[in-house]
């Protein structure tokens, strides 16, 4: 039979209703539901994709592939420009690290030709709080820049100065040929050592310094230095026999990790103490560390101390107390701070006027024997590990330590040099108590004569 075309035969034709001649009609019906049937499984089969278009968008344009696979790619291109937006950030930041550091790299090229003399060393210090294991670095020189490098030569130039004009004073009152001509003999020293200076200074300015003239240059005011320090100490032993074993003071022109003077008593297992002493200094950032106290496992057993921009600090068994003091300008001060264990209560004077008080300062904490008393640097380990840039620059003088807090009528005779005045019953100030190391010198000073 010929197959039967859709629509064929017209509904309600004669031939639906009495089917081919010779065919019984259910054959026929059977028929078209068979094809029927077969038709609408091949329907069910197909599958069809959907994709929206925008109303102005083009049909024939519409992607095949499903719309997750475009979402993801657009994540991964935002991501991709977020990671180089990053990079190149970094690679700016980088660069401007690389251009400082180049900038300190030369600076200190060429600072190299101003370093101290004899600074050969490579140790360094550690913070006020120690850190790091012990180190050695006596005999190290603080790495300065070329300024203060020249203002310390004028200051080391200034302290031989004025030692001169204490043993003109002492000359004139024993006079004596010899001593007269020592001092114009080294009175013209001192003008060819600031001669020296001064064309230094000049070369600097003038960028024709170099490391060749700059090494025979450091060793000639080394030298000088030397024999002017020698010099003037052999005139300053003949004053000793003639003085009080209290009226001198010490002097630490430079700041460095080797000049120092030691106490050599140590001191008692103290339940409240008073130290007092008079004090002179310039020095900037800081003056340093006066004193320092240091026992087995514990360096900042008590230490005086302004370093940096920092008030003058007290610490005790590391505790720190802040003290009003404004001393730093060149002028002679008298300070005393007191302090008892009892709820740790501390007071601290200067000029004889209380100018702070305090508590909860290491209380119930007796301060400990057998230690090791600085004068000069603050210890890091037990008589030693000093940094210089802790190193106090200046003069001092009259350093005494009682075992009981000073009444405040007390300290007032000290600081106005009364008659009345005691001396420390732990520490009393004489030479024979103190020993000095590193270019540290001991000279004349009488309180409330000569001061400023």
């Amino acid at each position: 039979y010929p197959p039967i075309s859709p629509g064929y035969p017209p509904p309600g034709s004669a031939a639906m209703a009495a089917g081919p001649p010779g065919r019984p009609l259910p054959l026929v019906l059977a028929l078209l539901g068979l094809l029927g049937q077969g038709s609408a499984q091949g329907f069910g089969q197909t599958r069809f994709i959907c994709t929206s278009v925008p109303l102005d968008g083009d049909m024939c344009a519409a992607p095949a592939a499903g719309g997750g696979s475009a979402e993801e790619l657009k994540s991964t291109v935002l991501q991709l420009r977020e990671t180089v937006l990053q990079q190149k950030e970094t690679i700016m930041n980088q660069k401007d690290t690389i251009r400082e550091l180049t900038a300190k790299l030369g600076r200190c090229e060429s600072q190299s030709v101003l370093e101290p003399l004899s600074g050969e060393g490579k140790g360094g210090g550690a913070g006020r709080k120690g850190g790091g294991g012990p180190k050695n670095t006596m005999g190290d020189l603080s790495r300065a820049p070329a300024a203060e490098t020249l203002s310390q030569l004028g200051q080391t130039l200034q302290s031989l100065k004025t030692r001169l004009e204490n043993l003109e004073q002492f000359s004139r009152m024993n006079s004596s040929s010899q001593t007269n001509n020592l001092k114009d003999i080294l009175q013209n020293k001192i003008d060819d050592l600031e001669k020296q200076v001064l064309s230094r200074v000049n070369s600097l300015e003038e960028g024709k310094y170099s490391p060749r003239n700059e090494s025979e240059e450091r060793g000639k005011i080394e030298s000088t230095l030397t024999s002017l320090h020698q010099r003037i100490s052999d005139l300053e032993k003949g004053q000793k026999d003639n003085r009080p074993p209290d009226r001198f003071q010490l002097t630490f022109p430079l700041r460095t990790n080797y000049m120092y003077a030691k106490v050599k008593k140590s001191l008692p297992e103290m339940y409240a103490f008073s130290i007092c002493m008079w004090i002179k200094s310039n020095a900037s950032p800081g003056m340093g560390t006066p004193f320092s106290y240091a026992v087995p496992g514990q360096a900042n057993e008590l230490v005086l101390i302004e370093w940096g921009n920092n008030p003058m600090e007290i610490l005790i068994n590391d505790k720190v107390a802040k003290l009003p003091f404004v001393i730093n300008d060149g002028k002679w001060h008298h300070i005393c701070v007191t302090w008892t264990t009892r709820d740790g209560v501390w007071e601290a004077y200067q000029d004889g006027t209380q100018t702070g008080s305090g508590e909860n300062l290491a209380p119930y904490h007796p301060i400990k024997p057998q230690g090791v008393l600085v004068l000069g640097q603050e210890q890091d380990t037990l008589g030693g590990g000093f940094d210089a840039t802790q190193a106090f620059v200046g003069e001092l003088a009259h350093f005494n330590v009682w075992d009981r807090k000073l009444s405040p009528g007390e300290v007032y005779s000290l600081a106005t040099c009364s008659t009345k005045a005691l001396q420390g019953n732990v520490i009393a100030w004489a030479e024979a108590n103190i020993d000095i190391y590193g270019g540290a010198t001991k000279w004349t000073f009488e309180a409330c004569r000569q001061l400023n």
